[in-house]
């Protein structure tokens, strides 16, 4: 299956995504947002990513940790996992979702979550120079645990080996943003609708807990740098 036939040509400028079939967004649209500083902000923020391909006709998602990479995002495994065998060259679609608050409307139908979204499309292809792929994997460390990649040692030649790692271009992404309180029907606001039901926004956040130093750490031995900062 030839990967231009699947997603068709961008017109990314320096700083929006082109608006397409393939990335617009349909339902409210004007929570879409194009401009790439947008959509960074949130894969930069993100930990996890559900990655989408086809394997074998059927369509699968897995969850798994992404970095952007200047205008690129990056994705690694195991070079014998299934993913990493599917998508090398192939289409792929990349979403990361951070969940900002729970509303409580005066209807399940209209109780909702503020959220940030990106659906982001483009095409995998494996880094085979080896110098690449170091920083490659560097820029992953450092997006979950910046810092800790000078504090600890370097990977093992076996271990390079056996991990794979992907570019992935993007050639299409949007975000989508809802970032408003409760959006009631006007006839719930009336004394006679729902006049004692409570209503608002529960923030959501994730956070850092206090560090757990391993049984193994010689005692003495505090949490470095990478832990306090994050902290």
């Amino acid at each position: 299956m030839s990967s231009s036939a699947n997603i068709p040509t961008a017109a990314v400028t320096q700083t929006h995504f082109a608006i397409d079939a393939v990335n617009q967004v349909r339902r409210i649209a004007e929570r879409g947002k194009y401009d790439k500083a947008t959509v960074f902000d949130i894969v930069d923020r993100a930990l996890i990513a559900h990655v989408a391909f086809v394997e074998d006709g059927r369509p699968v998602v897995i969850p798994m940790t992404c970095a952007r990479w200047g205008d690129e995002l990056l994705i690694h495994g195991a070079r014998k996992s299934r993913i990493q065998q599917a998508v090398a060259d192939m289409p792929v679609c990349i979403t990361v979702t951070l969940l900002d608050a729970l509303i409580y409307a005066r209807s399940i139908f209209h109780s909702s979550m503020n959220y940030r979204s990106v659906v982001v499309h483009g095409i995998a292809r494996v880094i085979q120079d080896e110098a690449e792929k170091l920083r490659a994997l560097e820029a992953m460390s450092d997006h979950l645990m910046p810092g800790r990649w000078q504090e600890v040692r370097p990977p093992l030649s076996k271990e390079l080996k056996a991990t794979e790692v992907q570019r992935v271009e993007i050639l299409f992404a949007s975000a989508k943003i809802r970032a408003v309180g409760v959006l009631d029907d006007k006839a719930d606001y009336t004394p006679e609708q729902w006049e004692s039901t409570w209503a608002g926004v529960v923030p959501l956040a994730m956070g850092r807990g206090r560090p757990l130093t391993d049984s193994s750490v010689v005692s003495g031995v505090e949490p470095p740098r990478s832990v306090v900062r994050a902290n």
